[in-house]
């Protein structure tokens, strides 16, 4: 079932094939440019309160990014590991 088309994956309602795990890469994507645009505004809303809390923001922007990022990182390999999890207990299920 690893090559069955993504539409008729969609459409499946016995759901025997996950298909998180091949739009994973795409919403850690998503999230890293929603870290991208929450920097940006950060920095940008610290320009808008003031110079000199806008260059302390500015300063701490790529930090906080990285936590965005991080966090975007962690959460989607949470969200594998259960999936992976649940795929290989039906396997060993089957196999009994």
């Amino acid at each position: 079932m690893e090559n069955q088309n993504p539409l008729r994956m969609l459409l499946d309602l016995s759901f025997t094939e996950f298909i998180t795990i091949r739009v994973i890469k795409f919403l850690y994507i998503i999230g890293v440019i929603i870290a991208a645009i929450a920097t940006i505004g950060l920095i940008a809303g610290g320009f808008t309160a003031g110079a000199g809390r806008g260059i302390l923001f500015l300063l701490l922007s790529p930090i906080v990014f990285i936590l965005y990022v991080l966090l975007a990182r962690i959460w989607c390999e949470i969200i594998i590991v259960l999936f992976r999890i649940a795929e290989n207990t039906s396997k060993i299920a089957e196999k009994k």
